[in-house]
């Protein structure tokens, strides 16, 4: 993304503008997971189940995503289906994307996470550099909001690989895989609660962490009983999932995040 692009991009005062993320609560973090295993099962369900190919899926959900980020943009206020649609969109290309590095292209699971990692922190870096904040309650004007879903983006991405990588090329299974991340998890939630860490900091890591948990439990749901797995339809647990994540937005209110004074 081009510093003439970001320049753009209108920047309104925070007095008038509103944060269209939700509020980080326990709730956040249960969809957060659902979405992420999501979109392992329905990235595979696309690529693999329906034989398209990474290449070809991620196409499908690039194209996906760039709608859903547009629309979250020029929403004018928080829309709860809207985000978490984009969430989705982007952890479902983000599993393709993943997928079709570390595969197709022989970068392997260390290249990608890697690659994918400096990714992550080059775009913090900017963000912060462009606006002065990476918290989410900073996020009220069209360039935090790019810069957001840049970010997540890519944590999405990076959150596949690490989590392909764990449970396979570490020889950790599905099982070992999504308690190392659990408890991995159970340290920044820790650290919130007993240190003076950054809050922010803490956020961007839960959400990174997160990423690989559902991608291992995504893993374990569908992958063949011989490679660990449970050998259930693609097609089911996406449905069962997107059931849940759905039900849970009718069913419990979210409200946006507060801004920052």
């Amino acid at each position: 993304m081009s510093d003439s692009l970001i320049h753009r991009l209108p920047d309104r005062s925070m007095d008038n503008a509103l944060v269209k993320v939700p509020e980080v609560t326990l709730l956040f973090w249960i969809l957060k997971i659902a979405a992420t295993t999501l979109g392992e099962t329905g990235g595979d369900a696309v690529s693999m189940s329906m034989n398209l190919g990474y290449l070809v899926g991620t196409l499908i959900f690039a194209a996906v995503f760039l709608a859903a980020v547009t629309a979250q943009i020029r929403s004018r206020s928080f829309q709860p289906p809207l985000y978490w649609a984009t969430i989705i969109a982007s952890t479902t290309v983000g599993t393709t994307l993943a997928d079709f590095a570390d595969r197709s292209l022989g970068i392997g699971y260390a290249g990608g996470a890697s690659c994918l990692l400096a990714l992550l922190c080059v775009s913090l870096i900017v963000w912060y550099r462009a606006t002065g904040s990476i918290s989410v309650s900073s996020i009220g004007s069209p360039k935090a909001e790019l810069f957001y879903w840049i970010t997540i983006m890519f944590s999405q991405t990076l959150g596949t690989a690490l989590g392909d990588w764990t449970a396979d090329t570490a020889g950790l299974g599905y099982t070992g895989g999504a308690l190392v991340f659990a408890a991995l998890l159970a340290v920044v939630v820790a650290a919130c609660f007993w240190t003076r860490v950054s809050r922010t900091m803490l956020f961007w890591i839960a959400f990174v962490l997160t990423r690989p948990l559902g991608a291992v439990v995504g893993d374990f749901l569908d992958k063949p009983v011989t490679a660990g797995g449970l050998a259930l339809s693609r097609y089911s647990a996406s449905a069962a999932l997107l059931a849940f994540i759905v039900g849970s937005i009718v069913l419990f209110r979210q409200r946006a995040a507060s801004r920052a004074h």
